[in-house]
């Protein structure tokens, strides 16, 4: 076996990719300060117990566990970063008000989501805590597509879902209930067949309800689809009032690109009530994905309200419209105890200049640099001139 050789599903992030996504990392979080949002660094590594509070088995299954040899207790690499600035809201900043929060920093999954997906991501999100009103959404959406602007990523399309109208109905059967991760799972997958196959199995369960799970893989599209489902599900208020907050959405959000999906379960299990998924073309998946998960909280002692949305760096720097602009250098011979040279090159590099000093016999290689000046000692004087 090489030596050389990584896990799979992981890579390198070599200069003219890295050059891009610091490009687009550096805009985005620019975007999100002038909103707000305050930066914050989540540790990379936690306590399992403490990582996984609040969440569901999905993410569980997705973290990679190791043994701290400091204590012997079981620490996770975080596969997801949300949970972590849950934690901080509710423990560490501890603010009776709106808390607005953004990070960016790598995850790493015990194995890839997608089949042509990373095991690591460099996540980058934005949190709004404390307030329970559809303006914390409206915000957050509207600053996903802003983000996408920013990566000229063209004709974003998001589509809504409510948790809420899944839990609701298997919460109505205990049967249901017990085997919620499966039925979610084909849900996702829009698997009829298996939900058929599965409903067959289970007995003593209301019709009434595997009808209406059944359902929910064929009501999407436009704001239409509220409409019908409001016919089909009339009979549970519960139901009716997370369309309403859907319907709110979209009346709030007229000049944005955006649908309905009942059955867009995206996201993690911790997720409680909107949520959203952005798709756009030239990608596989789903770009963009967040929305309302009000319970994390409890774990650490303290339920808020919260809503926000996570995207991974790297696969958004993929994008074909995304180009990273080469960086303009100088070049500057090696010039040893020469304290006029060392001094106006330190005086360029202050100003932000790129100023590169070739070694002796280097082969000049740009490698993502475009040399368009040198310095070039003229009459004892060194001189900036044009190449």
């Amino acid at each position: 076996m090489n030596k050389w050789l990584l896990p799979e599903n992981v890579a390198d992030v070599l200069p003219f990719e890295a050059r891009k996504i610091e490009e687009l990392r550096f805009k985005i979080l620019n975007l999100y300060k002038t909103h707000g949002f305050e930066l914050v660094f989540p540790p990379l590594v936690e306590y399992i117990d403490s990582l996984l509070s609040g969440t569901g088995s999905d993410l569980n299954l997705r973290t990679c566990k190791l043994i701290d040899q400091m204590s012997g207790r079981t620490m996770g690499i975080r596969a997801d970063i949300t949970p972590q600035i849950s934690r901080i809201d509710a423990h560490l900043i501890n603010s009776k008000g709106v808390t607005r929060l953004c990070y960016c920093g790598n995850v790493l999954h015990a194995k890839p989501m997608g089949l042509f997906s990373s095991r690591e991501l460099l996540q980058i999100g934005a949190e709004i805590y404390g307030y329970n009103g559809v303006e914390a959404d409206i915000e957050i959406i509207r600053l996903v597509f802003a983000t996408l602007e920013i990566a000229y990523v063209k004709k974003p399309h998001m589509d809504l879902c409510h948790h809420g109208i899944i839990r609701h109905f298997l919460e109505l059967d205990n049967v249901l209930l017990n085997n919620s991760e499966i039925i979610i799972s084909l849900l996702k997958e829009k698997d009829i067949t298996g939900l058929k196959e599965l409903f067959t199995n289970l007995n003593y369960v209301n019709n009434e309800l595997k009808e209406s799970i059944l359902c929910l893989p064929f009501l999407y599209g436009n704001s239409s689809v509220i409409l019908d489902a409001k016919k089909k599900f009339a009979n549970y208020p519960t139901v009716l009032l997370c369309l309403d907050e859907l319907q709110l959405l979209i009346d709030s959000l007229p000049d944005l690109n955006i649908g309905i999906d009942l059955a867009d379960l995206g996201g993690y299990e911790y997720h409680s009530g909107v949520t959203f998924s952005v798709y756009a073309q030239g990608w596989h998946d789903s770009l963009v994905s967040g929305g309302r998960y009000d319970d994390v909280g409890l774990a650490f002692g303290r339920a808020r309200p919260a809503t926000g949305f996570s995207l991974d760096l790297r696969k958004l720097s993929l994008g074909r419209f995304i180009d990273a602009n080469k960086y303009h250098a100088i070049k500057a011979p090696w010039v040893n105890n020469d304290i006029t040279l060392t001094n106006l090159i330190n005086d360029l590099r202050s100003q932000g200049e790129i100023v590169v000093q070739l070694f002796p016999e280097e082969i000049l290689d740009e490698n993502g640099l475009v040399f368009d000046r040198e310095l070039v000692l003229v009459n004892s004087i060194w001189k900036l001139l044009s190449i």
